[in-house]
């Protein structure tokens, strides 16, 4: 369904029955990236899944005050609102992990629970901000000048995503080619925009705020993933309410990497 919030169509897919989720994909993903757990999750959830603004089939605007975190977050409660809810879960992996927080963060009485999935709060410094910021204008340049093509040739590549390349070959190549289809029907520009408005260099820094959640989070971390392992021990420090489990086997994309293993933690989380 098409759903239109602050002039923007959001696409938004609807499955399942139970107490709604929320569920938000990384950079490059689109909607697509949850479907698969709805015959799981749905038999306990009723799972709410849009293309983030500027991935997909949602708007990719022009102007990028539209793609700050806070802009995103608010978008997403006025289409909650759209569809009538009010209480939520949530889940986010990666970029959609930092919306997910930050929805949490500056709306909690709307969040029931919260699962992130190889996530982070931010950077801490001003320096590590300004470094980020520096690279993700580079990254949102050659996108614009070079092309989609170009840009998820790149992608694919990065060291992040390294450990998809030891899934069993019978399912390897089909996974691979589904997710480079999806990355290549995004738009230049809604990628370009999202890194320079919604990047981790250009969000506002929750560590801080990680001590005023007041609702149950569960990280998720994949064991071979080190960046992110190191930054979900650090936050569930910070945090008065967290559990932290780590995927053996797994890197950055668990939901991929170890698909039953996910599907079963979190409807765990959620069902408890």
């Amino acid at each position: 369904m098409q759903i239109e919030v602050n002039d923007s169509r959001y696409h938004v897919e609807v499955c399942g029955e139970g107490f709604p989720l929320l569920l938000l994909h990384g950079f490059t993903g689109d909607s697509s990236t949850w479907t698969p757990f709805c015959q799981v999750w749905g038999k306990h959830s009723k799972l709410i899944i849009p293309d983030i603004i500027g991935h997909g089939k949602t708007d990719s605007p022009e102007d990028l005050n539209r793609y700050q975190i806070e802009s995103a977050a608010e978008d997403l409660i006025l289409l909650l609102d759209q569809l009538e809810i009010e209480k939520f879960d949530l889940l986010g992996y990666s970029m959609g992990g930092r919306l997910a927080l930050t929805l949490a963060i500056l709306y909690p009485e709307r969040v029931r629970k919260v699962i992130l999935e190889s996530a982070s709060p931010g950077l801490k410094t001003d320096e590590e901000r300004i470094l980020r910021r520096m690279k993700d204008e580079e990254l949102a340049n050659f996108i614009k000048d070079q092309g989609i093509m170009s840009f998820v040739n790149y992608w694919e590549a990065i060291p992040l995503f390294s450990t998809m390349r030891s899934l069993p070959n019978s399912i390897r190549d089909s996974i691979r080619d589904s997710i480079r289809e999806q990355r290549l029907s995004n738009n230049a520009q809604g990628l370009a925009n999202s890194l320079l408005g919604m990047g981790t260099g250009s969000q506002s820094s929750w560590w801080e705020k990680l001590d005023l959640l007041g609702c149950e989070v569960l990280l998720l971390t994949g064991e071979k993933d080190e960046k992110f392992c190191k930054i979900a021990e650090r936050m569930t420090e910070e945090m008065n309410r967290a559990s932290w489990i780590v995927i053996n086997d797994s890197g950055h994309a668990i939901h991929v990497e170890s698909k039953e293993k996910f599907g079963t933690i979190v409807s765990d989380f959620l069902s408890n």
